[in-house]
């Protein structure tokens, strides 16, 4: 990964799963953010913002699908998280804490995709939408930028000596995620 994160299109890659994981990709863009943070820590802060342009306008695309796209498109992603039996009463819960589990989505390993279709099919007022969506995804990806930006190489041989562990940590997180929606649904 850090060999591709000084390729001259990573930024852009970086931009197209950081879109396509907020609205049906499920692998985070999280991987490639810290590949190219690693790689380059003059960059991270660059690579932070096209993680979150690109999460944003992923996010709205899910929204979208959500508003309007849910019995064609949302039926697909519904059907990839086995969410068809409990998806009613997920949707009555999300009226009521839609605002606090968007921004928990936005910021943690919570399946972030779930959060913006459940957003569109609720009909969330697109713009609460969008602010609380820049809130977290901003203050997700820019934590992981800054901390690479001021500690470098620092960070680096601190990865580098605790990968396995961190991975292992980064996956078990993912994990959960992906349980709080089920046990929420």
């Amino acid at each position: 990964m850090e060999r591709f994160a000084d390729k001259p299109h990573a930024m852009f890659v970086l931009f197209a799963i950081a879109f396509a994981e907020s609205s049906f990709f499920p692998i985070p863009p999280d991987i490639l953010l810290i590949a190219i943070a690693v790689s380059n820590p003059k960059r991270s802060l660059e690579a932070a913002l096209w993680c979150t342009l690109g999460s944003l306008l992923g996010g709205i695309l899910g929204y979208y699908i959500g508003f309007g796209l849910m019995e064609s498109v949302g039926v697909l992603i519904k059907d990839a998280y086995s969410l068809h039996d409990k998806w009613d009463s997920f949707v009555q819960t999300y009226e009521e804490v839609g605002n606090w589990f968007l921004l928990g989505a936005a910021f943690t390993p919570i399946p972030y995709k779930v959060a913006t279709i459940a957003s569109g099919a609720t009909e969330m007022p697109l713009i609460p939408f969008i602010l609380i969506s820049t809130i977290g995804r901003a203050g997700r990806f820019f934590l992981v930028g800054g901390l690479f930006r001021i500690f470098g190489a620092q960070i680096k041989v601190y990865i580098d000596k605790y990968f396995d562990k961190l991975s292992l940590a980064f996956i078990i997180l993912l994990i959960a995620g992906f349980y709080v929606v089920k046990v929420i649904l």
